[in-house]
């Protein structure tokens, strides 16, 4: 376990844990064969409390891997059928922080159309109409300037692929440290960008109480 990254858990109990992701840690398993935060969520827990047989981790959302930060992941089949309608219905509050570059204005809405190109790995910018496309949702203010960089506060009111990423890109103002959508800054970190999961607020898939999960960006963040 010593190799593995290390996992903050945020919240925890019977039906939900809520984690702190570390940046360039897969959310699910791919190809790559390497470790993601169901395997080791799945391995703490099993080696903490001591149990014989498998541990049930459903996940319910995701982040890219560059990005780190709070994470929602079921205990139980019944939490994550109810937190993934959550999901699927948007109403679940999604506030992210990302350092980006240059002068955006200090507060706006961004309404796009964005198509995932699977065959390059990349979300881009449509026009209205195209086929397949869908419309991604956010608002942004600038909590902070710093010469050629402000922090931004997301509020995700759509949750598609990369979208943060493309939608700041296409506003002018790449994510520091995001090569993929343009970004000229190099990454702090080895396999991260400056994007990162600040706030989730959603209703406990059992008691239906708001559950409220922060979680600070690293040393590493460039800001």
């Amino acid at each position: 376990m010593s190799l593995l990254p290390k996992l903050a858990f945020l919240f925890e109990d019977n039906h939900v844990l809520c984690i702190d992701k570390p940046p360039g840690l897969l959310s699910q398993g791919d190809l790559t064969g390497d470790v993601d935060v169901l395997t080791l969520a799945r391995s703490l827990i099993k080696q903490r409390d001591k149990k014989p047989g498998n541990v049930y981790l459903g996940l319910v959302h995701r982040l890219d891997r560059p990005v780190g930060g709070a994470m929602i992941i079921a205990k139980t089949s019944k939490a994550a059928g109810r937190l993934s309608k959550q999901f699927r219905e948007r109403s679940t509050q999604k506030v992210y922080r990302a350092v980006v570059q240059g002068a955006p204005p200090a507060a706006g809405d961004l309404e796009h159309a964005l198509i995932k190109d699977r065959a390059q790995r990349v979300t881009r910018v449509v026009s209205l109409g195209a086929p397949g496309a869908k419309i991604a949702r956010l608002a942004f203010k600038v909590l902070d300037r710093r010469g050629d960089r402000a922090l931004v506060e997301v509020d995700l009111h759509t949750g598609l692929p990369h979208q943060i990423r493309v939608q700041l890109a296409a506003l002018g103002h790449p994510i520091a440290g995001d090569r993929k959508y343009g970004s000229g800054i190099a990454p702090v970190k080895v396999g991260a960008i400056a994007l990162y999961s600040y706030r989730l607020a959603f209703a406990h898939p059992v008691g239906k109480h708001e559950v409220v999960v922060t979680a600070q960006p690293p040393d590493s963040f460039p800001w």
